[in-house]
């Protein structure tokens, strides 16, 4: 059963919602910033939404991360939609699916440098249900009145790929008429801390797939979109999500395959639950995180795959790698391409790594596209790709 894309909402550092990162993309205008984190001295770069700053008033449901989240619901249509469909099924026939990867860790930092002189947690800072893997979505079905069934995924940096999966499988078994799936990260020294002890960071603005790439920018990022099964209303955008493929490599924790086994068979998952052919993908928007290991096994990848008639990108150097909300954040460009019929380049590309050789270039294109396809690989070999199409 086919599954209609009824509308969806973006806001990262590079637009605070779907207009300006349209904007952005065209002009090849990069939200990242140096590191400016309060608390962090790493000489990086990071992705990180200034409008957020501002939001201090959810009360018990406070963190950045919620904050994040509401500035994201709040930008074009997303709530009057949500709202429509309540009235229309009802609250409780309404789902949502949120990826995160840090949910709110960002409000437990803080908390922990204001614990009380007895080494307990504040009253301000007390908050069960922001401390909490699951706050994503408890605090998306606060701020929407969504009663229906929820559920929180965290596998990294394809969390929020996944939601629209799981969003499928629910909408195709009835268990509910729509679905509200998002994904939302935050910045915090958690995050930043962590994966400079990786010794993933680069100290310059990342340049995915080049040949002098030296390590990832990270960023935050809210995204939305709310999914039905085709028929069920009138399809507000003409695009449909027509294949998804998921994986685990299992292989280590944060090393892909060198081979990359799992995340090629997320992709052919992906084109043969689409009964569509490697030929028939015009557009592939890579992981491409810029790390020296991930690309150099994505790009073989799709080398493999693909066609040089596929033309692919990383948009990673516009927001940065938003981990747990890099999977919407993506989906949400490639599905544009289907309507604005932009291809983004791979933007501060300058020497594609003569290992990889597949279509790549820096500048945006210009085409028509029926068929487009994201790619996000996690942590933990956790894989997941998904496939849009425009209406048949």
């Amino acid at each position: 059963m086919g599954i209609d894309i009824i509308d969806y909402e973006s806001c990262s550092a590079a637009g605070v919602n779907l207009a300006q990162l349209r904007s952005s993309l065209a002009q090849h205008k990069s939200g990242l910033v140096k590191n400016c984190l309060t608390g962090s001295d790493i000489d990086t770069w990071i992705g990180k939404v200034a409008d957020v700053d501002a939001i201090n008033d959810l009360k018990e449901w406070q963190s950045r991360n919620n904050a994040l989240a509401a500035l994201g619901l709040e930008q074009g249509s997303i709530l009057n939609n949500v709202s429509a469909l309540i009235k229309k099924y009802g609250a409780a026939r309404v789902g949502i699916v949120m990826g995160s990867s840090t949910s709110s860790i960002d409000r437990t930092e803080t908390a922990y440098q204001a614990l009380d002189e007895a080494g307990g947690l504040t009253t301000a800072f007390k908050q069960p249900l922001v401390h909490n893997p699951h706050a994503p979505s408890l605090f998306v079905a606060h701020y929407t009145g969504v009663k229906g069934p929820s559920l929180t995924i965290n596998t990294a940096c394809s969390s929020s790929a996944k939601v629209f999966v799981t969003a499928a499988r629910w909408l195709n078994l009835g268990v509910v008429d729509a679905v509200l799936v998002g994904g939302v990260d935050t910045l915090c020294l958690s995050v930043l801390h962590g994966f400079n002890s990786l010794q993933l960071l680069s100290a310059n603005p990342c340049m995915p797939f080049d040949h002098n790439r030296d390590g990832i920018n990270l960023g935050e990022a809210s995204g939305f979109a709310i999914l039905q099964r085709s028929g069920d209303n009138a399809n507000r955008t003409g695009i449909q999500l027509t294949g998804y493929g998921e994986s685990s490599d299992a292989y280590h924790m944060s090393h892909p395959h060198p081979e990359g086994l799992g995340a090629k068979l997320s992709m052919t998952q992906a084109l043969e639950r689409a009964a569509l052919k490697a030929s028939d993908i015009d557009y592939i928007n890579l992981h491409g995180t810029s790390s020296r290991a991930n690309d150099l096994i994505e790009g073989g990848l799709v080398s493999e795959l693909f066609p040089k008639t596929t033309q692919c990108s990383s948009t990673k150097a516009w927001m940065g790698h938003t981990l747990g909300a890099a999977g919407i954040t993506e989906a949400i460009i490639c599905m544009d391409v289907l309507l604005t019929s932009l291809m983004p380049g791979s933007m501060n590309l300058a020497q594609l790594d003569d290992a990889i050789d597949f279509s790549i270039q820096a500048e945006n294109l210009t085409k028509n596209c029926t068929h487009v396809m994201t790619n996000s690989f996690g942590f933990g070999g956790n894989n997941c790709t998904l496939l849009f199409s425009k209406e048949r």
